[in-house]
């Protein structure tokens, strides 16, 4: 079983320098002590493996923090404990200073104790889907406003990849997006016309 925390701390034994490596995670057996001769380690191996976990550490507490802004549907997605989702709870009532961070800590041990792997997918694929929702959006937007000007290329790029579309329907919402617009009216018929968009596409998903 791997140690959680290593140290190495120099000894004299007989004339032979030696690193002594204690793992902290075994000081009530008998079996916390390797020793190992000192040209067997290099010091900054050590050094390194700290930040390694320093690091470890930090990505935990900013996943943990994350956890803290997803509502009620998004944490029920995240395989978390109990005792996860109490210490999410309490963190979300404390004030952004040092008891929150200290909260935001204690997250990060958890999820280290715990099932931090999962968690970090988990989360993983709901930003992705988040991102693809986004672009999505951005898309349908990106469509209405240039079939609104009058775009024929973007026009026959849905047409081509939406077999089964309506076209008359289509042509319909855009000369009324079109028209609202040059009245200056409100555009109920653009949003219509999003809304079909929308649909089509995700008809082809």
């Amino acid at each position: 079983m791997p140690c959680s925390y290593p140290t190495y701390t120099l000894f004299n034994i007989g004339c032979q320098p030696c690193w002594v490596f204690i793992c902290h995670d075994l000081l009530n057996t008998t079996d916390n002590f390797m020793v190992y001769n000192y040209d067997d380690i290099n010091p900054d191996d050590y050094i390194l493996s700290k930040s390694q976990v320093k690091r470890d550490m930090h990505a935990l507490q900013a996943l943990g923090e994350s956890l803290i802004d997803m509502n009620e549907k998004q944490l029920a997605n995240i395989p978390l404990s109990e005792e996860m989702l109490d210490a999410i709870y309490i963190a979300r009532k404390l004030p952004p200073k040092e008891a929150r961070r200290r909260q935001i800590q204690y997250i990060g041990r958890l999820m280290r104790e715990g099932n931090h792997e999962e968690i970090k997918a988990a989360v993983e694929k709901m930003q992705n889907r988040s991102d693809q929702y986004v672009h999505r959006q951005h898309q349908i937007e990106r469509y209405r406003d240039l079939l609104i000007e009058g775009d024929k290329q973007i026009f026959q790029t849905l047409v081509t990849s939406c077999p089964g579309l309506d076209v008359q329907h289509l042509r319909q919402l855009i000369r009324a997006a079109q028209k609202e617009r040059d009245e200056n009216k409100p555009p109920a018929n653009a949003r219509k016309l999003f809304g079909f968009i929308r649909d089509q596409l995700a008809a082809q998903d």
